[in-house]
């Protein structure tokens, strides 16, 4: 079975409190719904428990038991930051990271990092050394099951526990404590009246029962627990860093050009920037130079976050022009520094045009004006028999608005037609014993799909047979090829991708 890790971190809101005042180390702090004496304690640490300041009491009560008690509250856009920041030390450790509703309980998927670490249980203690850096502190609890391992980890509090087996865990799990879990307190009450108090007990009811007497949660982690209900990971995806590049094949060192560079990586930025919802606040441009690898930094500030790619551009060439690259460039690099932006950024976003056909006019007529009237071209379809008939090229006068189509659920493979290439001689009999079609690199012919033959071309008195075939290599290429009858030889004519 694959491996699998939860990491519990129990009362998360009080833990990003603690780390915010490191200094109520030695008192005793609870986190209240409102800083105000009528408001209800939600958490509270050992220290207020031990001068019996519970969850529920108001905070007006826990100073009566407790003078040098500390509170304050932890918004939810901060606890949100917290399950932010503690993923991405994880991501570390794991590709897959699912988190739990429950802020601070966090499944890792652990497929496939048998090799990247010593031990299963070595992985889990580096999980907990890198937490405990920042100030978290929880358990980890490394297994084969999400429930298994959740319900350990919650009854561990703290500390690193490793399965090496099914039973193992499935055994540890029983053992725990219903109070320990995330049962709705009516649920856990009435099935302490019936003398149930550990999952194991729990398991022993029959789930028709459960579902009839207690409803459909119940019913529902019972399955849970049981193992009866799929309940897969759902890693969440790694958010995109702000940040676009591109690696010149040649240095480039005119600052017209490599503004050019600049603005084709800033419309995607602010395109990801829009969609965060967010404005930029600050533009990082690096600049890496050709021969001594020196990176040139440079923070353009806008007056006021902005979306606006013409008044960002227009700041990137006042700083190129006054300060021009001293050598050619061979990395261009930028990133953001982003801030929410407001409504109306975001509403002037969705009305500007994706594709500026303007600028892309004005750029056609530079490559026409240097490079002849014929250099810009789209291929079109014709009627026509033989596969390099069927297409032409024609001159593009303008740029146009493109109309995309919504993609297929399966991709579809592209046959990507060349110009016939003559191959080395051979029989007219195919072979995918050995034969190879464009050298040792490539690989020898392994299996062969044909063939079609393409037959005609009578009637302008220049007669055409054609049989083509598939051919798949060895490295994994599938070439588009066909034999001549009447020149008796063979042709590459393209590459299936």
């Amino acid at each position: 079975m694959d491996r699998l890790a939860c990491v519990d971190l129990p009362a998360f809101p009080l833990q990003l409190l603690c780390r915010r005042h490191p200094d109520w180390a030695r008192h005793p702090v609870v986190v209240v719904d409102v800083d105000e004496p009528t408001g209800v304690i939600l958490w509270a640490n050992e220290a207020a428990r031990a001068a019996r300041i519970l969850p529920g009491h108001r905070y007006a009560s826990g100073l009566a038991l407790a003078s040098d008690l500390r509170a304050g509250e932890v918004p939810a856009i901060e606890i949100q930051a917290g399950v932010e920041e503690v993923m991405a030390i994880l991501r570390d450790f794991s590709p897959g990271v699912d988190p739990c509703s429950q802020p601070g309980v966090f499944w890792l998927d652990g497929s496939g990092l048998e090799r990247l670490f010593p031990s299963m249980g070595a992985w889990g203690r580096r999980i907990d050394r890198a937490l405990g850096r920042v100030g978290l502190r929880g358990s980890v609890t490394v297994g084969f099951t999400r429930f298994g391992t959740y319900a350990v980890a919650r009854a561990a509090g703290r500390g690193v526990i490793t399965f090496d087996r099914v039973a193992d865990e499935r055994e540890a799990a029983r053992r725990v404590p219903l109070e320990r879990l995330d049962f709705e307190p009516a649920l856990r009450d009435a099935l302490a009246r019936l003398g149930v108090t550990t999952l194991g007990g729990f398991l022993r009811l029959p789930p028709g029962g459960l579902l009839e007497r207690f409803g459909n949660e119940a019913h529902r982690l019972h399955r849970l627990a049981a193992g009866e209900a799929w309940d897969p990971l759902q890693p969440s995806r790694a958010p995109e860093p702000l940040e676009r590049s591109i690696y010149l094949d040649d240095g480039e060192r005119d600052s017209q050009r490599l503004l050019f560079t600049v603005k084709r990586l800033l419309d995607q930025l602010l395109d990801q920037l829009a969609g965060n919802k967010a404005a930029l606040a600050t533009l990082f441009l690096e600049l890496t130079y050709e021969r001594s690898g020196e990176k040139r930094l440079d923070a353009i500030r806008p007056a006021e976050p902005t979306l606006d790619a013409r008044q960002l551009l227009s700041l990137v060439h006042l700083r190129l022009e006054s300060e021009p690259p001293r050598t050619a460039v061979k990395e261009v690099l930028i990133s953001a520094e982003e801030v929410p932006a407001t409504h109306e950024q975001l509403s002037l976003w969705s009305q500007r045009p994706r594709r500026d056909l303007r600028a892309a006019a004005e750029a056609f007529a530079r490559i026409r004006a240097e490079l002849g009237n014929d250099a810009i071209v789209r291929a079109t379809l014709r009627e026509g028999h033989l596969p390099e008939a069927r297409y032409g090229w024609e001159p593009l006068a303008v740029p146009v608005m493109p109309e995309p189509r919504e993609a297929p659920a399966v991709r579809p493979m592209i046959r990507r037609v060349r110009a016939p290439q003559l191959l080395p001689a051979q029989s007219s009999h195919v072979r995918d014993d050995g034969w190879l079609l464009r050298g040792l690199e490539h690989g020898a012919v392994t299996h062969i799909v044909g063939p079609y033959v393409v037959s005609g071309g009578w009637w302008a008195g220049d007669e055409v047979h054609r049989e083509y075939h598939f051919a798949q290599t060895r490295n994994g290429e599938c070439l588009w090829v066909y034999y001549d009858r009447k020149r008796r030889r063979w042709f590459l004519h393209g590459q299936v991708e």
